[in-house]
């Protein structure tokens, strides 16, 4: 089974409502050079300041693959090309008290410039060795 394929993607979703989860986030793992862009919190959001990758909230009727492509061009201006593999996914307390689940994939852009920020106010492309501040979360899914 692929990680593209409907099955596996309707399995992940499956498995995160039977671990009672009330929310889905689809997050991009976009490499360049040896580097991983990452993307910064504006100060007034919740977890305010945090670097992360790019990542957003999976809509009503969308699959987790939907919001990966349209959650990577929203905040990024990034457009996927492929979707390369699964890497995993940890859960996170959300600003409204419940636990969501973000699901990771790596993946490949068609361009990796220019980045356009809607949603955050910086982005970089950081050594994994030398990433900033990150969650524990991001630094075990990206880090050596």
């Amino acid at each position: 089974m692929t990680v593209t394929s409907p099955e596996f993607v309707s399995a992940l979703a499956a498995d995160a409502e039977a671990a009672g989860i009330t929310g889905l986030v689809a997050a991009a793992v976009i490499s360049r050079d040896g580097r991983v862009l990452l993307v910064r919190r504006n100060p007034d959001d919740y977890m305010g300041g945090l670097w992360e990758i790019p990542s957003g909230t999976v809509e009503a009727g969308e699959t987790i693959l939907d919001a990966l492509h349209r959650e990577t061009a929203e905040e990024t201006g990034l457009t996927i090309d492929q979707v390369d593999c699964y890497i995993g996914h940890f859960d996170y307390r959300n600003s409204r008290g419940g636990t969501t689940r973000q699901f990771n994939f790596a993946v490949t852009v068609e361009k990796t410039e220019p980045v356009v920020l809607t949603e955050h106010d910086a982005h970089q492309w950081a050594l994994p060795s030398e990433l900033p501040e990150v969650s524990d979360a991001v630094r075990n899914l990206i880090a050596p």
